[in-house]
C-alpha cells in the first residue's frame, strides 16, 4: 500500500467527552442529530453538535452493553442488566425508549419514557453471552433486532417492540460447528435486495448471508473464513466489509468480492460517504493510524496517528473518534474546491478528474477540471492528449474557447476531431459546421466528408446545419455532397440552385420537381421558373399545367371539382416566371383555359391574354427555344440568307401574320368570354377598353360598346376611321328603335355628315331616309345642321322637303278641322250651362227610368232629365244612377291628370324620349295638368252636383 498516494482532504478538529460522563463509554451510536453513549454504570448520555451534554438518564441498573439510535422514528433501543426479579430468569434485557416523550423525576432532572422491556432470553431461547447487536428500521413501526451470541446463534425480534406485538426466531450460523466448538457472532450486517431483507453473520470461521423474506429463513454459507474482532461494516451499496490482518474483503451475495491488502491489525471499520475508515493497529510500533481510503481513486484520502480508539462513528458529515481517555477528534471532508487546489498545485489532473467524477460533482465542475488538465497538456505540447480533455468538456465549455487554441493549420487534425465530436454530441452552430466543412475541403478527406454527410446518424439526428453544410460544399465545388444534404433534408430550393446555377441539368431539375409534392413544387416553380422557362419552355409549361390542373388528383381526393379548383395555385402566381417570355405565356395560358373553364382566377387570366393577343409584337423567344426540327430549319433557312432586306421582309411578313392571328383570338377571347346570358364579363372591361385603344384593335373595341349600349362611341369608331358604309350599317342596326335602338344616333350621324367638309350627297340622302321614316328631327333641324356643310347643294334635301311641307301642309288642316268641331261641341256645352242657369226645367218622363214601369209619387227627378222611383234609388242616393258613371269616369282622369302633375320624372322622361319635346309640354297644358290653379276633385264634383241633380 505504499504506492499509494496520501493526501490531505481532511482537517482534524479536536475535542472532548462532556466531564459529566464519569463511567466508561461501553457503547455508542449517532442519529438524528446527536450522538448516544452508553456507560458501564447503566447510563445513557446524549451529546450535541459541540460534544455538549444535553442529558443523560439511567437505562440500566447495571452497564449498558449495546444502544442503537434509530433514524426513522425518535427512538433509541438499548441493551443492557437490570436487577434479576425472580431468580429463574435472566437479567439481560431490552429497552426501547421514545426520547420525544420525557418524564420529570426530579426538580432539576427527567429522563425519556421507556415504552417497552423485553426479556432477551426465555426458556426457548437459553442465555449466553451477546457478542453483537443490530437493529433494522422496516416500515414503521416494525423493526428488526438481531442479537449475536458467542454459542454462535442469532435471537431475532421483528415487529412492534413498542406494543409487544413481536414474533422471536432463532439463526444458527454452522450447526456442526455448534456442536463442537461454537463459534461467536462477531459482526451483522442487514442488506435489502429489493423487497427481501437479508442478514449477513460473521463468526471467526465463516462469513453467512440469511434471506429472512420466507416463511423459514434459510442460510448459506459465503466463505469457511471470518473474522476474529468486531471489525465488521456495511458500505452504501449493501456490501459487508470484514477486516483481517491481512486485508480488507468486501462480500456480496454470491460470496467474496474484491480485496484490499492493507496489513495491520483492523480495530475499527467503517464507511464514509464512499470512503472506507480504518483504525489500524501497529504492534511493532505501538500506535494507532487512522486512514480514509479513496478506493476508487487509489488513494489515502487522510491519514493521521491516533491513540488507542474506543469507538468511532459517522455524524453531522464527520467522522468521530472517541479514545479511551474520553478526548475526541473530528475529521471533517474539505470541501472541493480546496481539494481541487491541492491537486493542481501538483499537476496531478488525472486524480483530481477522478475524484470530481466519483464524488458525483456538478457537470460543470468536472467540465473546468478537465478544462485545466487539457490547458496543461497543452502547454507541454501534447495536442493529442490536450484535445481528448478537450472533448470531455462539449457541452460545458465554450467551444471557441477550444477552436482558437487549434486554429493553426498544423494542427487542424486536432481541431477536426474537436469540431466532430461537437456535432455527434448536438452542440454544433452554423459556425462550427461552416469550419469542419472547410477542414474536411482543406484536407481533400473526402471520405471523412462522405461519412459526415452521408453517414447515417448524420442528416437523421440534424447534428449540423443542413443550409450551412450546402453552402459550404457548394462554395467548395462539392456539388454532389451539397445536392445530397439538400435532397435528405428537404431544402428543395437549394437542390434546383445547384442544379440549375451551377450545374445547368435542366432536365434532371424538371424530373426532381416533378417528383415533389404540388405545394412543394409550386414553390420551387416560382423561385427558379424563369430559367426553365428559358431553357425548358414545353416541359416547364406541362409542369405547370399539372400543378393548376386536377391530372387525375381529383379523383384521388374525392373532391367537388370547384373545391377542388380553389385548393390548387393558380396560373397568376406564375405570370412572374414568363417576364421575359410572353409567347410561352400564352400558350401555358391557351392550354389552361382549354382545360379548365371556370377558375377561380379566371377574370385575371383572360386580362392577361387579352393583353397577349392584343399587343402590338411580341418577342418570339419560343422560336428558339423549342428546339424541335421545324424551328431549327427555320433558323437555318434564315441564316442561309446573306442579304439584310430579304430578311426584314420575311420577319415583317411573319409578325404581321402573327399578329393578325392573336387579333382574332382576341375578339373570340373578348365574345367566349361574355356569354350572353351575364351581364359582366369574364375580364376587366375597363381595361380591355384601354387595351384595344392603344393597340387600335377597332373590332374588339366595337363588340365592348356594342355590349355596354355605348353606340354613340361606336359610331365614334366608324366616324373616326371615316368608314362611312360601316357607318350607316352600325346606325341601321343600332339605331332601330323597334328592336331597343337609339333613333338619335342618326341625329349624330347627319351632324356628322354636316361638319364633315367633303361632298357626301349619297350618305346624306341615304340618312334623311331613315330620319324622315321614324320623325327623328324637325326639318328646320336637318337644315340648319347640313347647312354647315358647304359641299352639299339643296338638291340633296330638295325631296326630303317637299314631303315634309306637304306633310306638315296636312296635319295643319286636319288641326284646324279638329279645332273647329271643339269650339262647336264647346259653345253648345256654354249654351246648355247658360239655360240650366236661366231657364226652368219641364220634366216629362211617365216611364221610372230604372223599372220603366209607371211613374207615380214619390218620384225623384234629375236635371240630366231622367227620374225614378223614390223606392228604385238607393237610400241617400243623391246622383243619377244613370250618368253617375260617366262623371265618375272624368272625376278618375282629373285625379289621375292631377297626380301626374307631381310625377315630375315621368315628365321630363316623356319629353327626352319624345321625336318632339313641345307637343309633350303642349299636351299637358291642354289637359290641364301644368296649370296655375287647380281644383281638388271633391270641388269639381260639388260643382257639377250644384247643377246636375235635384229632387222633388
Amino acid at each position: 500500500m505504499y504506492q499509494w498516494r496520501k493526501f490531505e482532504f481532511f482537517e482534524e478538529k479536536k475535542s472532548k467527552i462532556p466531564v459529566e460522563i464519569e463511567g466508561g463509554i461501553k457503547c455508542c451510536s449517532s442519529g438524528r442529530g446527536r450522538i448516544v453513549l452508553g456507560s458501564q454504570d447503566g447510563t445513557v448520555s446524549l451529546l450535541d453538535r459541540g460534544l455538549q451534554l444535553q442529558y443523560s438518564f439511567p437505562a440500566h441498573s447495571s452497564s449498558v452493553l449495546f444502544l442503537q439510535q434509530l433514524k426513522q422514528r425518535n427512538f433509541l433501543v438499548t441493551v443492557g442488566e437490570d436487577e434479576q426479579i425472580v431468580p429463574q430468569q435472566s437479567s439481560m434485557c431490552l429497552k426501547v425508549f421514545d426520547l420525544d416523550k420525557r418524564q420529570e423525576e426530579g426538580p432539576s432532572s427527567s429522563s425519556p419514557e421507556c415504552v417497552q422491556i423485553l426479556r432477551i432470553f426465555t426458556n426457548q431461547f437459553p442465555e449466553a453471552k451477546i457478542t453483537s447487536f443490530l437493529v433494522f428500521e422496516e416500515a414503521p413501526p416494525i423493526i428488526f433486532v438481531a442479537l449475536g451470541l458467542d454459542n454462535g446463534c442469532i435471537y431475532c425480534i421483528q415487529g412492534d417492540i413498542a406494543r409487544e406485538r413481536i414474533k422471536r426466531f432463532k439463526l444458527e450460523v454452522d450447526r456442526r460447528q455448534a456442536f463442537i466448538t461454537p463459534s461467536a457472532i462477531t459482526g451483522l450486517g442487514f442488506r435489502v435486495d429489493g423487497q427481501a431483507l437479508q442478514l449477513f453473520a460473521v463468526t471467526p470461521s465463516s462469513v453467512s448471508l440469511f434471506n429472512l423474506h420466507t416463511q423459514t429463513p434459510t442460510g448459506q454459507t459465503l466463505d469457511q473464513i471470518g473474522s476474529e474482532t468486531p471489525s465488521v461494516a456495511m458500505s452504501d451499496s449493501s456490501e459487508l466489509i470484514i477486516g483481517r490482518t491481512e486485508a480488507v474483503y468486501f462480500y456480496e451475495v454470491d460470496g467474496r468480492g474484491p480485496c484490499w491488502a492493507f496489513e495491520g491489525e483492523k480495530k475499527f471499520l467503517g464507511w464514509f460517504r464512499g470512503y472506507l475508515l480504518c483504525v489500524i493497529a501497529d504492534q511493532r510500533a505501538g500506535k494507532n493510524t487512522f486512514n480514509v481510503y479513496d478506493l476508487k481513486n487509489r488513494l489515502i484520502a487522510h491519514s493521521i496517528v491516533v491513540q488507542e480508539v474506543s469507538h468511532m462513528i459517522c455524524e453531522w458529515g464527520s467522522i468521530l473518534l472517541i479514545m479511551t481517555d474520553k478526548s475526541a477528534l473530528f475529521i471533517v471532508e474539505k470541501d472541493m474546491e480546496s481539494k481541487l487546489d491541492m491537486l493542481f498545485k501538483k499537476n496531478l489532473y488525472t486524480v483530481a478528474i477522478n475524484l470530481v467524477q466519483s464524488q458525483q460533482a456538478d457537470a460543470v465542475a468536472t467540465a473546468e477540471v478537465l478544462r485545466k488538465y487539457g490547458d496543461h497538456l497543452y502547454s507541454k505540447q501534447d495536442y493529442d492528449e490536450a484535445m481528448a480533455q478537450y472533448i470531455h468538456t462539449i457541452g460545458h465549455l465554450e467551444p471557441s474557447y477550444v477552436i482558437q487554441k487549434f486554429l493553426d493549420a498544423q494542427r487542424i487534425h486536432n481541431l477536426t476531431n474537436y469540431l466532430e465530436k461537437l456535432h455527434e454530441k448536438g452542440f454544433a452552430s452554423k459556425d462550427h459546421t461552416t469550419l469542419l466543412l472547410n477542414c474536411y475541403t482543406k484536407l481533400k478527406d473526402v471520405e471523412k466528408l462522405n461519412i459526415f454527410i452521408k453517414g447515417e446518424d448524420g442528416l437523421a439526428e440534424h447534428k449540423f446545419d443542413e443550409e450551412t453544410a450546402i453552402r459550404v460544399c457548394r462554395t467548395a465545388n462539392y456539388h454532389e455532397h451539397a445536392m445530397y444534404v439538400a435532397k435528405k433534408s428537404g431544402k428543395h430550393e437549394w437542390y434546383l440552385k445547384i442544379l440549375l446555377e451551377d450545374l445547368d441539368r435542366y432536365d434532371e431539375a424538371l424530373q426532381y420537381i416533378n417528383s415533389l409534392e404540388a405545394s412543394q413544387a409550386g414553390v420551387t416553380v416560382k423561385e427558379y421558373g424563369k430559367i426553365l422557362i428559358e431553357h425548358k419552355p414545353k416541359e416547364t409549361i406541362q409542369i405547370l399545367m399539372r400543378l393548376c390542373t386536377e391530372e387525375g388528383e381529383l379523383a384521388k381526393r374525392g373532391a367537388s371539382n370547384g373545391t377542388f379548383l380553389s385548393m390548387l395555385p393558380s396560373p397568376v402566381d406564375f405570370l412572374n416566371i414568363f417576364v421575359h417570355h410572353p409567347q410561352s405565356l400564352m400558350e401555358f395560358l391557351e392550354q389552361y383555359t382549354n382545360k379548365v373553364k371556370d377558375s377561380p382566377a379566371q377574370v385575371e387570366i383572360h386580362n392577361t391574354l387579352l393583353e397577349l393577343y392584343l399587343s402590338h409584337d411580341l418577342d418570339f423567344p419560343s422560336l428558339s427555344q423549342t428546339g424541335d426540327d421545324e424551328n431549327n430549319d427555320r433558323r437555318t433557312d434564315r441564316g442561309s440568307h446573306s442579304n439584310g432586306k430579304i430578311i426584314l421582309d420575311q420577319n415583317g411578313v411573319n409578325e404581321e401574320k402573327d399578329r393578325q392571328e392573336r387579333h382574332q383570338k382576341g375578339l373570340l377571347l373578348l365574345k367566349s368570354a361574355w356569354p350572353s346570358e351575364q351581364e359582366q364579363p369574364l375580364y376587366d372591361v375597363d381595361l380591355a377598353i384601354i387595351l384595344c385603344e392603344m393597340n387600335s384593335f377597332k373590332e374588339g373595341l366595337l363588340y365592348i360598346y356594342e355590349k355596354l349600349k355605348l353606340y354613340k362611341e361606336v359610331i365614334a369608331c366608324y366616324m373616326q376611321a371615316h368608314d362611312h358604309e360601316g357607318l350607316i350599317a352600325c346606325c341601321k342596326r343600332l339605331g332601330d328603335s323597334g328592336k331597343g335602338g337609339d333613333p338619335s344616333l342618326w341625329a349624330d350621324l347627319l351632324k356628322y355628315f354636316g361638319e364633315l367638309g367633303e361632298d357626301c350627297s349619297k350618305e346624306v340622302k341615304e340618312v334623311l331616309i331613315y330620319i324622315e321614316r321614324d320623325d327623328i328631327l324637325p326639318p328646320i333641324i336637318v337644315l340648319q345642321t347640313l347647312s354647315r356643310n358647304p359641299c352639299l347643294t339643296l338638291s340633296v334635301i330638295k325631296d326630303y322637303i317637299a314631303r315634309k311641307l306637304e306633310q306638315e301642309s296636312k296635319l295643319i288642316e286636319e288641326d284646324r278641322i279638329a279645332i273647329d268641331k271643339y269650339q262647336e261641341e264647346t259653345s253648345a256645352m256654354r249654351k246648355e250651362i247658360e239655360d240650366l242657369r236661366t231657364n226652368a226645367r219641364i220634366f216629362q218622363l211617365s216611364k221610372c227610368t230604372a223599372c220603366t214601369f209607371t211613374l207615380d209619387l214619390p218620384a225623384v227627378h234629375f236635371m240630366c232629365m231622367h227620374s225614378f222611383h223614390q223606392r228604385c234609388l238607393g237610400d241617400n242616393e243623391k246622383e243619377c244612377p244613370e250618368c253617375a258613371p260617366e262623371y265618375r269616369a272624368v272625376l278618375e282622369m282629373k285625379r289621375s291628370l292631377e297626380q301626374n302633375s307631381k310625377n315630375q320624372d315621368h315628365f321630363f322622361q316623356q319629353v327626352r324620349t319624345s321625336k318632339d319635346g313641345f307637343s309633350v309640354i303642349a299636351n299637358y297644358f291642354g289637359k290641364g295638368i301644368i296649370s296655375k290653379t287647380r281644383k281638388g276633385p271633391e270641388e269639381a264634383l260639388k260643382s257639377n252636383n250644384d247643377y246636375s241633380n235635384g229632387n222633388f
